[in-house]
């Protein structure tokens, strides 16, 4: 088994846009299905994880984050990395490859039963989570492995757990960048094949957050929906956030350069 964080990213056979330092890969969704599916397929350990202007932000201000990311399959995620593609780049991204949706297509469009392990949330959503999957696609083995409040003792059982049981995909909502670092830290090949930074999402499957309605995500105005619902929490990632995201793309297209990079 080949790990993807042993591999030149840019092996990847596919185009990538720079956004704030960040690899994005630019793929179609069925590409970008095919790809993970062919993966799992081949056993080729490889993470994915999804940009946003939030996590992008994020990356932007910490080295190690970005760096480590440098070991994922990014792919694109919400309206505003197509801009930023549109203004650096000059073309959006193909597709829309929100976690949200892009984690039920591939189990949708999986042609055999996996093995998806669930890893994060609050005490009990992982197993709601489950349900819900089953729902979408019951040819495939769920295991909830532990919620994301574990002690240091219970993480370890957990991967040991994990190990023994190898998933060809697991899920862990952990939230940015926490999720990615812990894959990057802790998941290697022999626990699973596709480990997933997946954020929020056993929250919106289960309805713990209600998910936007499908016309409002069709105009990619979903973030204006997740503002509307928790505004106490989300004020800050979108109002300030989302300007400040922008005005970093700007600035990124006139050639400044990104926190703790050489400007030798």
């Amino acid at each position: 088994m080949t790990d993807l964080a042993a591999m030149d990213i840019e092996t990847i056979p596919h185009a990538a846009r720079d956004i704030l330092g960040v690899r994005v890969h630019d793929m179609t969704r069925d590409r970008a299905l095919a790809h993970v599916l062919g993966m799992i397929d081949s056993r080729l350990h490889c993470p994915v994880t999804f940009l946003n202007a939030h996590n992008a932000n994020i990356a932007f201000t910490d080295p190690d984050f970005r760096a480590t990311l440098s070991r994922f399959l990014v792919l694109s995620d919400g309206i505003g990395v197509d801009i930023a593609a549109w203004l650096l780049h000059g073309a959006p991204f193909r597709a829309n490859l929100n976690g949200s949706d892009f984690v039920p297509a591939l189990l949708a469009a999986a042609d055999h039963p996996l093995k998806v392990g669930l890893f994060g949330a609050r005490p009990g959503v992982a197993e709601k989570a489950i349900e819900a999957f089953a729902r979408i696609d019951a040819r495939h083995q769920y295991r909830a492995l532990a919620h994301g409040y574990v002690d240091a003792d219970d993480e370890r059982a957990m991967l040991d757990e994990l190990a023994r049981w190898r998933a060809d995909i697991l899920l862990v909502a952990l939230g940015v960048p926490r999720q990615e670092m812990w894959i990057a830290a802790n998941v290697r090949a022999h626990h699973c094949t596709v480990p997933m930074g997946v954020g929020a999402l056993f929250d919106l499957t289960t309805g713990t957050v209600p998910r936007a309605p499908r016309w409002v995500r069709a105009a990619r105005s979903e973030w204006v929906y997740r503002l509307a619902q928790e505004p106490g929490r989300m004020w800050r990632r979108y109002l300030l956030g989302n300007p400040v995201f922008l005005s970093r793309v700007v600035r990124q297209r006139l050639g400044a350069t990104l926190p703790g990079e050489s400007t030798a």
